[in-house]
């Protein structure tokens, strides 16, 4: 007989080698590297097709057996692209403790609630824990099921037993399949029990919510086969020091994946937000010094947003740049654009940059509001109250549009701001002489004011 040698290769990016290892030379993944057999699979030889699954032109396709439904949660339906779509497989992460589980916990009452039979799979906790929680949210219904199993043949019996017409699984890392070796949330087993549960929504038309776990650096646990093989991917986050939470969708087969959900943590479970636009703004009724308002894209949502920031003289050889809600090297770029193109001396002063109600920004639509804060700061003179400032600075001191400006603008129309700062100023020097001007005039006596 010819000798067969035996090979091994990583289920994560598929690199090959002669010998076990215990890292993949190639993703330095651990223990992904499997042994398969090096020669190759017989030639698959051609399979008669039945008449009723010969291949059809796609205008033929018939998708009315198909509609979606409302889950009753119009944040979450709006992530997922209008609701949940028949033998969809859906997975939802996010950091531990952000409420994932409160907000699943949430959909499956809402469909009990609607006349939907919902099998809730719990592999973390007991199901007297489950409807301790269910009691706190108001989530108890006769038509929600619980089960607490970690074995997935267990899962795929009860799923046949009691038939739901939804089946949501908490957590795909802590459910095993006992005819695999490995642990459960290996790569192996996580792969496993995904393709099984995703077989069994696509074969039966069951939707299926999987929570997936996230790793240190915030990625999903397990193999990356996990995301292609579901059809949608969500990412609950949100700082747990606040009660703000936001869904975006990552991946969707089924719709857009530029929309964000928006939610709050609240004593009674999670309830929804639908117009966040005051949540993020602070309370005063006169206009301080360092605040500046702008209007940030989140998906495809337009919020305000009030930056602010505080800037003082500082006694150490090094001063302080302490930033909350921005990025860091965002705006130590913009503190060297403020020095060098409008001779704002900032080398001896500590500053400080914050966002209101804990919002987190990372796009350039917000330098200029960041930047006009700091001025306002460094003056110690407040921008009008009514001002919203929108765009993005480049290392020559131009603002340049942000995108979606008109979305921006609308939005701050909307909400009752009467002047918008954008790239209309083109530099930063203009947007900074607009604002003193705007500032002068607004000290004036009533009925000198001309905008």
């Amino acid at each position: 007989m010819a000798k067969t040698d035996a090979r091994f290769r990583c289920s994560e990016c598929g690199w090959q080698t002669a010998k076990w290892v215990g890292r993949c030379g190639e993703c330095q993944q651990w223990g992904t590297v499997e042994e398969v057999g090096a020669r190759a699979a017989e030639r698959v030889r051609a399979a008669s097709i039945p008449a009723s699954r010969v291949a059809r032109p796609i205008t033929e396709i018939d998708v009315s057996d198909a509609p979606r439904w409302a889950t009753g949660i119009g944040e979450f339906d709006r992530v997922l692209g209008g609701g949940i779509v028949p033998g969809a497989a859906v997975l939802c992460s996010g950091e531990p403790g952000v409420g994932k589980s409160t907000l699943l916990l949430e959909v499956a009452s809402r469909a009990a609630q609607s006349g939907r039979t919902v099998l809730y799979a719990s592999a973390e906790e007991s199901v007297a824990q489950v409807r301790l929680r269910a009691e706190r949210t108001g989530a108890l219904h006769d038509r929600l099921f619980l089960i607490a199993e970690t074995d997935l043949a267990q899962i795929m019996g009860q799923i046949a037993a009691v038939e739901p017409d939804l089946v949501i699984v908490d957590s795909v890392q802590t459910v095993a399949n006992a005819d695999n070796d490995a642990i459960a949330g290996g790569p192996s087993q996580v792969r496993d029990v995904a393709n099984a549960l995703t077989r069994l929504a696509k074969t039966t038309g069951i939707p299926v919510l999987l929570v997936g776990h996230v790793t240190k650096d915030g990625t999903i646990a397990g193999p990356r086969v996990l995301e292609h093989l579901v059809d949608v991917v969500t990412h609950f986050d949100g700082d747990r020091q606040t009660a703000l939470r936001f869904v975006r969708a990552t991946k969707n087969r089924f719709g857009p994946t530029d929309e964000i959900g928006c939610f709050e943590m609240t004593g009674e479970g999670i309830a929804e937000v639908p117009d966040p636009s005051g949540l993020f703004l602070s309370r005063q009724t006169a206009p301080d010094s360092g605040s500046c308002v702008t209007v940030a894209l989140e998906g495809r949502r337009a919020i305000p947003v009030e930056i602010q920031a505080l800037t003082v003289t500082s006694t150490a050889p090094n001063p302080r740049r302490v930033v909350n809600g921005v990025d860091s090297s965002r705006v130590a770029m913009l503190l060297a654009v403020l020095e060098k193109r409008v001779g704002l001396k900032l080398g001896e002063r500590d500053v400080y940059v914050s966002t209101v109600g804990g919002m987190r920004l990372h796009e350039p639509g917000v330098d200029l509001a960041i930047a006009l804060a700091i001025v306002s700061s460094v003056r110690d003179v407040p921008l009008p109250a009514r001002l919203v400032a929108v765009g993005e600075l480049s290392l020559a001191g131009e603002i340049r549009p942000a995108s979606a400006s008109s979305k921006r603008v609308a939005e701050a129309r909307r909400l009752g701001y009467e002047h918008v700062l954008d790239d209309s100023a083109v530099h930063l020097r203009g947007a900074v002489e607009t604002i003193t001007l705007l500032s002068d005039a607004l000290r004036q006596p009533a009925g000198v004011r001309e905008f």
